[in-house]
């Protein structure tokens, strides 16, 4: 199965719809999977005393808050049926985050075919649970979480997957996850993607090799959300057996937004996507083998065993009458002990093949 490409337009609409079109236009171009964006209402997601993150000030108003910055960065309800539509006819997916309740109430009226729970949700229980609740596959992403962290998202997920109703404690919720059969009937239904939520990511904090421990860990499906800068991280995270790749892209990475730095520009994210697909190919199936290809430099490339000197007819094979060279016919040198001491049964010439 090839690697899910998620481009993630994000906020980088910068609260602008004609960008926002844009965005798909690119990412349909660009030949992802999907194109993602994010509908929360700030109202709901931050009080306006709620501080940036460091990141977030340092690319946006220092003086702003983080409400404000929100309120400017909300993707309307009525831009979602335009914005889905189009991606529909360019022939790319079109899904988007919620961060809350009631965003979430209404993406579900918009039949998208799976959802992304962000990773400053992954403790939000309620949020979680309704996330479950509608039945959909969810891709839950990890950054800033632990390995505790993780579980427990995942027990409110399976729970909420088996149940209608709400939960009478957290307790309850990790009886059912104690369950033998508990994770056990849901396992297609959720993915995992590792991820260092800083913009940009440093390269010490990338830590791929947490994508082989979260598959060990949980055995779910595992992809990597990335916030380097470039295209090295994406492409060796796939290599490295991530199975989703979530990209932020921009048009235009010199524009103002908390989100740019840390994304690619157009044409950086189609030569992304080739790259993955380029890595795919070069995966294989995994079983070491001769290639279709290298038969014809394996007859030009390994030695035989020949004749260092003329050979007579009942001559005993030694060190001084045999030697190696590449012939292109003839027996593979590793049968030269095999010859030592026995007799030539025909006369050879010099450099002649023994066969």
């Amino acid at each position: 199965m090839s690697v899910l490409i998620i481009a993630e337009a994000g906020v980088n609409h910068n609260g602008e719809k004609s960008k926002a079109l844009s965005l798909i236009e690119v990412a349909a171009e660009s030949g992802a999977d999907v194109v993602k964006f994010q509908t929360f209402k700030a109202s709901r997601l931050a009080l306006p005393t709620a501080p940036k993150a460091n990141y977030q000030s340092k690319n946006t108003n220092a003086l702003e808050s983080q409400f404000d910055m929100l309120t400017t960065l909300e993707l309307p309800f009525e831009w979602h049926s335009e914005l889905q539509a189009h991606a529909k006819g360019l022939g790319i997916e079109f899904i988007s985050t919620a961060f809350d309740i009631e965003s979430l109430a209404f993406l579900e009226t918009l039949g998208l075919p799976f959802y992304k729970v962000p990773s400053g949700e992954i403790t939000n229980g309620p949020l979680l649970l309704a996330f479950a609740q509608t039945g959909k596959r969810i891709i839950l992403s990890t950054g800033m979480a632990n390995l505790g962290e993780i579980e427990q998202a995942l027990a409110i997920l399976f729970w909420g997957y088996a149940h209608s109703r709400k939960p009478t404690s957290l307790n309850e919720i990790w009886n059912y996850w104690s369950r033998s059969d508990s994770s056990a009937n849901w396992p297609e239904r959720v993915s995992l993607l590792h991820c260092t939520s800083q913009y940009p990511t440093p390269m010490e904090e990338v830590n791929l090799r947490a994508i082989e421990t979260l598959s060990q860990s949980f055995g779910l499906s595992v992809g990597y959300s990335d916030h380097t800068e470039g295209l090295l991280i994406p492409v060796a995270a796939v290599a490295l057996g991530a199975e989703i790749i979530e990209k932020h892209f921009t048009l235009d990475r010199s524009m103002a937004g908390p989100d740019h730095r840390a994304s690619l520009e157009p044409g950086e994210l189609s030569q992304m996507v080739r790259d993955i697909r380029r890595t795919e190919i070069a995966l294989g199936g995994g079983r070491k083998k001769t290639q279709p290809s290298e038969w014809n430099t394996r007859t030009a490339a390994r030695q035989q065993i020949i004749a260092s000197r003329d050979i007579s007819l009942g001559e005993i094979f030694s060190t001084d009458n045999l030697r190696t060279a590449r012939t292109g016919k003839g027996e593979s040198p590793v049968h030269i002990w095999d010859l030592y001491g026995s007799r030539a049964l025909r006369d050879y010439i010099r450099n002649s093949p023994i066969v």
